[in-house]
């Protein structure tokens, strides 16, 4: 499943196209994704105008001039593609062909541009896990899939002492802890075993030894915080991390992968020159990746 670096890609490759556009026609080749869609989605799509492309966590935000927001989510396979007014494809280089088959193109965007030309942005998702929901924008942060979600990990938002409040008297694992979006909205695995590397903590640790006795962040959380936010930055600009299915709206795959220090490399030997190898655990059924000499 796309992590945020993944989402803030598409995100990015989508605004060009979508903001000030128009969507002349909204076309749903099905009733459904992993949820049905909204009974007058179509209806209040059609005729309106995009204002911004925005992201929550790892969902899609494309705000209407009605003031309604398309909630979009990718799932396991869902991908976006645009094509310009003569049917081309946007070009990229491809190392992982995504799907392009008409029968797993489920929602196309027709639109007119802002510059007066014509374009098309069409959904394809072959597992149909993804999902387009629908909400007024002064409701989104009482939504469900929104409500209670804690800080975003990108710029100056996360602070090591909102991780301090979070992270008190925890005694859940470290990784744990990170993960649960109540706590830090859309940092996924790949990227917890990385700041975990990077920061030499172990994710078996107690998140409550991060945080002093009155409730302080020690300098191990402070450090932790600033790798979360550097990682997630490097992600982002290095276009996502593209494993499996994800790629960016152009085609082209992410690199962050080349960059894995912890993920996916079990047995190979640590790059922080220990002389020890990554290992992987499995922690609440998913891998954790990490050095058991340098993380403590």
């Amino acid at each position: 499943m796309p992590e945020l670096p993944e989402v803030e890609t598409v995100r990015r490759g989508l605004a060009p196209v979508m903001e000030g556009a128009t969507v002349e026609r909204l076309e749903l080749r099905r009733p459904d994704l992993r949820f049905p869609f909204a009974p007058d989605f179509e209806r209040i799509v059609s005729g309106s105008q995009i204002v911004s492309m925005g992201r929550r966590a790892k969902y899609l935000l494309a705000d209407l001039a009605s003031g309604d927001v398309i909630i979009m989510h990718l799932g396991m396979s869902g991908s976006f593609r645009t094509e310009q007014d003569d049917g081309e494809t946007i070009p990229g280089t491809f190392h992982h062909e995504r799907s392009r088959l008409e029968a797993h193109d489920h929602v196309v965007f027709h639109l007119k541009e802002a510059s007066g030309g014509t374009a098309r942005v069409i959904y394809n998702d072959p597992r149909r896990f993804g999902f387009m929901l629908m909400t007024r924008r002064d409701a989104l942060d009482e939504h469900p899939t929104f409500k209670g979600m804690g800080v975003e990990p990108v710029g100056n938002a996360l602070s090591a002492n909102i991780l301090a409040a979070q992270m008190a008297g925890k005694k859940a694992p470290l990784k744990a802890a990170l993960l649960d979006q109540r706590v830090i909205a859309g940092l996924g695995n790949i990227y917890v075993c990385e700041a975990l590397w990077r920061a030499k903590l172990s994710p078996k640790r107690e998140a409550r030894t991060l945080v002093t006795k009155n409730g302080r962040p020690t300098e191990r959380l402070e450090r932790l915080t600033v790798h979360i936010r550097e990682v997630i930055a490097s992600a982002i600009e290095a276009g996502g991390s593209s494993l499996r299915d994800h790629a960016q709206t152009d085609g082209s795959l992410g690199y962050f992968q080349h960059t894995f220090n912890a993920y996916d490399r079990e047995g190979q030997p640590c790059a922080h020159g220990c002389g020890s190898n990554i290992k992987r655990i499995v922690q609440s059924g998913r891998s954790t990746f990490y050095c058991g000499a340098c993380q403590r």
